[in-house]
């Protein structure tokens, strides 16, 4: 196994006592892109939540390897630093600290010594913003200024491009979002496509595959990815509902 490799192995998970994931497995190389769809219900959220370390779920078997290291050992801010991308939507309004600043401090967090002058950050920062057509009035704008559900999207995806993650975790990022709207914060996401950049959408919808083009989609029903395929499989998922799909996963063994 590539330590480069993003490696589920035989997760499950439950909330309290209730199992939500039974047996996840899933491999994302450098330079791929996945998505996950299902039902509601299915446990597309929880496997997401599980990843980044909340604690209402409890994990009751598996891994999740990533770069040597098996994930559900480490703290969430070593997730992060490892290369996981762990999206701050709805960060905490903390008096006195703008956007711009929340962003240094989380760049800097991650990056250590390495970290970027405030200049050529801020810049970098201008530069973003407008790839995601943000007026850069909003990098001043205060944590607990609250934000419309569009400039929380848009938000979660200038997080993601600043801090330059190995492996984004995308959840439902379509949710809400208009037409146009989409386009931008797709846009936004395949400006970090290549070889040393993975994903793992996780959708409800074709219409966000349309704009980030995943080479590979999977199915989850009651807990465990039941079916893998190409684009392909977007197309006849939309067209037929997953109702093919959860006769097909209770006729395995």
């Amino acid at each position: 196994m590539n330590d480069r490799d993003f490696v589920i192995e035989n997760l499950s998970a439950s909330v309290g006592d209730k199992p939500i994931l039974n047996g996840v497995n899933l491999r994302i190389r450098p330079g791929e892109i996945h998505a996950l769809m299902g039902p509601n219900g299915s446990g597309k959220s929880t496997l997401s939540n599980v990843i980044m370390g909340h604690p209402d779920y409890r994990v009751t078997g598996g891994a999740v390897r990533f770069r040597g290291r098996n994930l559900l050992e480490l703290e969430v801010e070593e997730r992060a630093r490892l290369g996981l991308f762990l999206a701050f939507q709805y960060p905490v309004g903390i008096p006195g600290v703008t956007v711009a600043h929340f962003l240094k401090a989380a760049a800097d967090a991650l990056r250590g010594a390495k970290h970027v002058p405030a200049g050529p950050f801020l810049r970098e920062l201008r530069e973003h913003a407008r790839a995601l057509e943000m007026d850069e009035a909003f990098l001043n704008r205060g944590l607990n200024d609250g934000f419309s559900g569009g400039e929380k999207k848009r938000l979660e995806i200038l997080q993601m491009l600043t801090l330059r993650p190995a492996l984004a975790l995308l959840d439902e990022t379509d949710s809400g979002l208009d037409i146009d709207a989409l386009r931008v914060v797709a846009g936004g996401v395949n400006r970090l496509v290549g070889p040393d950049f993975a994903a793992l959408v996780i959708t409800h919808y074709e219409r966000i595959l349309k704009h980030i083009a995943p080479q590979f989609l999977h199915i989850m029903v009651e807990g465990r990815i039941v079916l893998s395929g190409g684009p392909e499989l977007v197309r006849r998922v939309e067209a037929e509902g997953y109702d093919w799909i959860r006769g097909a996963a209770e006729a395995r063994p």
